[in-house]
């Protein structure tokens, strides 16, 4: 279970009982992974915000840390 500080929407509680899931898969020579926030749904408000945010710490910081260690 999360605890989110989401200061920026009305329901504190928004993430709680919501869990992060990654799964890592080998795909040919390279690793892919699938990440997952089970529990966060279109229809909350930080939906977009955090849909958002996760994309870019998947898609930028993780993939960098990855590839170059930092």
């Amino acid at each position: 279970m999360l605890d989110g500080r989401l200061n920026f929407v009305e329901d504190k509680r928004e993430w709680m009982g919501t869990t992060i899931t990654f799964d890592i898969a080998k795909k040919g020579d390279q690793a892919e992974v699938q990440f997952t926030h089970v529990g966060l749904v279109r229809e909350r408000q930080c939906f977009t915000a955090c849909s958002n945010a996760w994309g870019y710490y998947i898609n930028e910081s993780l993939r960098s840390l990855i590839a170059a260690g930092a």
